[in-house]
């Protein structure tokens, strides 16, 4: 399997037009489609409190053995999207 990257619009009818020319060969094709989410602009300074520096995460665990762990790691950013991380992680596992 070969996966293209193309761009696209979605018109008020519900209809998907490609803004570039498809070169591939004719036959059936899967088409996967990620839309563009806003990202909240993150531009202000930082505090250099160390005592904020790592806060801790409300666990919701009843495994002692992950509490500590759980309260330690950060919390996933703002701008972060779990279908484009399993698609990276996908296209990487099958040499896409």
């Amino acid at each position: 399997m070969q996966a293209y990257k193309l761009k696209g619009i979605v018109d008020e009818a519900g209809n998907l037009a490609i803004s570039s020319p498809v070169k591939m060969p004719p036959g059936e094709v899967e088409i996967i489609i990620l839309q563009a989410v806003e990202t909240v602009d993150n531009d202000t300074p930082a505090k250099s409190n160390p005592e904020n520096a790592t806060p801790k995460r409300q666990s919701r665990t009843k495994i002692k053995a992950f509490q500590d762990w759980f309260e330690k790691t950060q919390p996933a950013p703002p701008d972060f999207d779990p279908d484009q991380a399993r698609w990276e992680a996908l296209k990487e596992k099958h040499n896409l």
